[in-house]
């Protein structure tokens, strides 16, 4: 089933950033779309990589829906789990809050790689979603920079209840398509590394 996007404008703001326990904190507190708005609200600090959208209104993009499963051969905590990805760009850098609900008991404890990539989600066919979207490819880098600035990575550790959250914020807006955020077997190391591409949730926008 595709995800629903659900977009939101508001206007600029000079308000500090907050820190990242007030993210976390108000997640819980005032739903997903106030998160994106409240860490959309600083004033953007990109630097050193990508060549990020010109400054202009920022937007938050909203998407939920079940995980599409990548291994429909083999039974696994994400079974049956859901996802919501909201996306944040402001002044040429963007914020991710990826929140995943519904993880099975075999999950708690586990941290999952997650990922933006190219390419689109499809289920049963994890190299339809492509490599990670990179910034330094997109920028002509050869080779190209790999790094949690470079790529958006958003590593998920499950939690008693089944849930888990996380935040990633890069110094670029990545191009609109039709593309994936990737969940994958293991943490993510220094080269950008995961294992196996278990599910995924599509996104949108243009």
């Amino acid at each position: 089933m595709p995800s629903t996007r659900h977009d939101t404008r508001a206007s600029r703001s000079t308000t500090a950033r907050p820190a990242r326990g007030t993210v976390l904190a108000a997640i819980g507190a005032v739903g997903l779309v106030s998160v994106a708005a409240l860490a959309a609200a600083a004033p953007a600090q990109a630097s050193g990589v990508g060549h990020g959208k010109p400054a202009g209104p920022l937007g938050a993009h909203v998407f939920r829906g079940p995980l599409s499963d990548l291994q429909p051969t083999t039974s696994g905590p994400l079974d049956g789990a859901q996802a919501k990805l909201v996306f944040v760009e402001h002044r040429g850098s963007s914020m991710f809050v990826l929140v995943v609900s519904g993880v099975g008991p075999g999950g708690v404890g586990h941290t999952y790689g997650a990922h933006l990539h190219t390419g689109a989600c499809v289920a049963g066919n994890g190299a339809a979603a492509g490599p990670h979207y990179n910034q330094s490819t997109v920028n002509g880098v050869v080779p190209p920079v790999v790094s949690d600035q470079t790529e958006v990575w958003l590593d998920v550790t499950v939690g008693a209840d089944g849930g888990a959250v996380a935040v990633a914020r890069v110094p670029f807006v990545p191009a609109p398509g039709n593309r994936a955020v990737v969940l994958h077997a293991e943490h993510t190391d220094d080269h950008g590394t995961a294992g196996a591409r278990l599910a995924c949730l599509p996104v949108s926008w243009s």
